[in-house]
C-alpha cells in the first residue's frame, strides 16, 4: 500500500471513538436502533469502522430510496433465516414509508425464492435418481 494511503488510514483510525460514536449515532437514525453485532465489533475498531461504512453504504445506494433498500434488505433477511436483522429492517423499512403490506410481499417473494431454491436443487437430485433406478 502506497505510504500515503497508509497515512490517510492511520489518520482516520486514531479518531475510532468518534467514528464509533457517528456510526452509533447513523445506526440509529438509519435502523431506529444500534444492532448488538456493531457493539461486539466494537471491540476491534478497524473492523468495525470499516465494515460499518461499506453496510451504510450499501443499504443507502445512490440509485434506490431508502424505502426499496430497506424492503429488499427485508427480504434478505427473510430468504436468509436472520430473524434479528429481519425485525430490524421491518422497523427500518416502515420508518422509511414502507406499509405493512409491502413488508408483508418482501417477505412473501423472499419466501418464493427460498422454495425455488429448495425445489431446483431436489428436483435435479430426483431427476439423476430417477434416470439411475430406470437403468
Amino acid at each position: 500500500m502506497k505510504p500515503e494511503n497508509k497515512s490517510l488510514i492511520k489518520a482516520l483510525l486514531d479518531n475510532t471513538e468518534s467514528l464509533q460514536q457517528d456510526i452509533y449515532d447513523d445506526a440509529e437514525q438509519m435502523l431506529g436502533t444500534v444492532p448488538f453485532i456493531l457493539k461486539v465489533m466494537a471491540r476491534r475498531p478497524e473492523f468495525m469502522i470499516f465494515s460499518s461504512l461499506k453496510d451504510f453504504y450499501a443499504l443507502r445506494p445512490k440509485s434506490l430510496p431508502a424505502k426499496t433498500a430497506e424492503l429488499l434488505a427485508v427480504s434478505a433477511a427473510a430468504a436468509s433465516g436472520a430473524d434479528k436483522c429481519l425485525r430490524v429492517h421491518m422497523a427500518a423499512a416502515a420508518q422509511e414509508g414502507a406499509s405493512e403490506d409491502e413488508i408483508l410481499d418482501a417477505i412473501f417473494i423472499a419466501a418464493l425464492i427460498g422454495q425455488t431454491k429448495v425445489l431446483a436443487a431436489a428436483l435435479r437430485e430426483f431427476r439423476e435418481f430417477e434416470g439411475q433406478s430406470k437403468e
